[in-house]
């Protein structure tokens, strides 16, 4: 048995939590992680609404795996909320987009590594190791943030106002975002037309933009899908 092998069959991590809007990959994780790491309490998350939900019933995982790419998280909004929740517990972010810009800001912002979902079995098994070991991994090919000559801060900036909004407040929005005007928003959330605004008003001051408009293009700035194109 090699070294590696050997430092992979003496860790086990316990417990951990997977957050990711597809549930076959979340069974697909967690099965891997049973194998390699002998983990045992292993729960799922299909939304960052349901991770929180999770983490407020006092489950304390011993690692969280994190997909950026959530229903009701913009940008980073979604993994600032999670570490603010979970100060103490590594953070790994899982993604299909490994942008250079999209890794950089995870890590400024704090995760313990960024995983890229098509990552091979080996490599998955070497970057779990390393963040046990309190190193932060990075993918082969990306600059650590310690070495990177800059790194855009305007993009966690954005995400931190984001995540500060209220859960209604930030589906009202994603719709915003999706062009809806404020009488089909109402309609859609079952609100009055009147408490519409009166969220739109309350979220434009505290994203610090004027108009509907402006909001949507702040979003775009962060959005993961967007940073495809």
């Amino acid at each position: 048995m090699s070294r590696a092998e050997m430092s992979d069959h003496l860790l086990s991590i316990k417990s951990a939590l997977v957050i990711d809007d597809h549930p076959l990959y979340c069974d697909a994780l967690a099965t891997t992680m049973e194998s390699i790491f002998n983990t045992r309490r292993i729960r799922t998350a299909t939304s960052l609404g349901e991770a929180l939900q999770q983490l407020r019933m006092r489950f304390s995982p011993d690692l969280i795996m994190l997909d950026l790419n959530l229903p009701d998280a913009s940008g980073l909004s979604g993994f600032l909320k999670i570490k603010e929740r979970t100060p103490d517990i590594p953070v790994i972010v899982i993604s299909a987009i490994t942008t250079e810009g999209i890794v950089q800001s995870v890590l400024a912002a704090g995760a313990a590594g960024f995983i890229p979902k098509d990552t091979g079995r080996q490599t998955f098994q070497d970057a779990m190791r390393d963040i046990w070991n309190g190193k932060t991994y990075v993918p082969p090919g990306f600059t650590h943030p310690a070495r990177a000559q800059a790194t855009d801060r305007s993009v966690e900036t954005i995400s931190r106002k984001i995540a500060h909004l209220s859960q209604q407040q930030t589906r009202i929005l994603s719709l915003i975002c999706e062009g809806m005007p404020n009488k089909l928003i109402a309609y859609e959330m079952q609100l009055a037309e009147a408490t519409v605004k009166a969220h739109i008003t309350a979220l434009l001051r505290r994203l610090g933009v004027h108009n509907r408009t402006q909001a949507a293009m702040l979003v775009r700035e962060v959005s993961i899908r967007h940073s495809l194109q």
